[in-house]
């Protein structure tokens, strides 16, 4: 529509300034005829609009004006009330100020959409733990997240998974990124991207050198490549076809969905279930041992015979500390 194509470049020059009118056409997708046409439209309105010809030429608004107009319809204006747990801003030292900033957005909506923001903060909250959780080590984010805003090198005492002792890492930072209520640093360690748990992080320094990104690369590539890395099973990944007693359907689905390839019937009446899992190594099986006779491995012989040797282990381990 012509007036939200009005109000969209009065926006864009209030943010940007001068703004080419080519620029201005390709963001709107219309030609820069149509552009001097909405400029003229605005010029006739009272917006002190004015276009300059030449190299260093463009659209403009006149020194000094602003308005407080923010164009943003009843469904946008929810959107932006309807944010991340409050944990997120918090963790980033940056809680009051996304208060402030919500206050500044809500004093400047059009006076019909205030009502259904403000209610949109009190009917939709989004929480971004997962079920059954459990307490987490606190996490501080200071340091991580001063290297990352100003583009400095960080040196890391890192704690791996099932080690004891720290290694000391010097790592360029891309980002911190929030999954599942659990922050990570997305890093090139010698050029090459890595990820680290925040809450595994005993110790960052600051350095006083530049980060070195690769030329080109943003968070959200590295990020994907990361993601993929973790979520794609390596090749010795091992399929495993279960049974599970409906009454623990909905249990088993919440614990072990990261490992589920075919999702089973949620519907019926059978006492059992059939599901197909993938498991990166055979020995990540034992893992169903939770479950305990809620869950049967049905195939391959191979996995059933590791859960028993897990059982077995287990048998021992506590036989030896029952009473007589």
């Amino acid at each position: 529509m012509k007036s939200d194509r009005l109000l969209s470049i009065l926006l864009l020059l209030q943010t940007r300034g001068r703004v080419p009118a080519r620029e201005l056409a390709s963001r709107l997708e219309v030609s820069v005829r149509t552009v001097y046409r909405d400029v003229e439209a605005l010029s006739a309105a009272g917006v002190p609009v004015y276009a300059e010809r030449g190299r260093h030429g463009g659209i403009a608004l006149l020194a000094g004006f602003r308005t407080d107009v923010t164009g943003l319809t009843a469904d946008e204006s929810r959107a932006l009330f309807i944010l991340a747990a409050e944990g997120t801003h918090a963790a980033l030292g940056l809680d009051a100020a996304l208060g402030s900033a919500l206050r500044k957005v809500m004093a400047a909506l059009p006076e019909p959409h205030r009502p259904a923001a403000e209610l949109a903060s009190r009917r939709v909250l989004v929480d971004a733990t997962r079920w059954r959780d459990g307490p987490r080590a606190a996490v501080d984010l200071e340091v991580l997240r001063e290297a990352v805003f100003r583009d400095r090198r960080l040196r890391l005492r890192y704690r791996h998974s099932g080690q004891r002792e720290p290694r000391t890492y010097t790592v360029d930072p891309y980002g911190l990124v929030a999954k599942a209520g659990v922050w990570y640093l997305v890093a090139d360690r010698r050029a090459r991207p890595q990820l680290f748990r925040a809450d595994r992080v005993d110790a960052a320094r600051l350095l006083d050198d530049p980060v070195r990104r690769r030329p080109g690369t943003e968070l959200a590539d590295v990020w994907e490549v990361l993601l993929r890395r973790v979520e794609d099973w390596p090749d010795g990944a091992i399929d495993v076809t279960v049974r599970v007693r409906r009454e623990r359907l909905d249990f088993f689905l919440r614990i072990a969905g990261p490992h589920l390839a075919e999702l089973p019937p949620d519907a019926g009446e059978e006492e059992w279930v059939t599901a197909r899992m993938t498991f990166p190594v055979l020995r990540a099986v034992r893992q169903l041992l939770g479950f305990s006779d809620q869950v049967e491995i049905l195939d391959p012989p191979e996995a059933r015979a590791e859960l028993l040797r897990g059982a077995r282990s287990a048998l021992e381990l506590y036989g030896e500390q029952a009473p007589s």
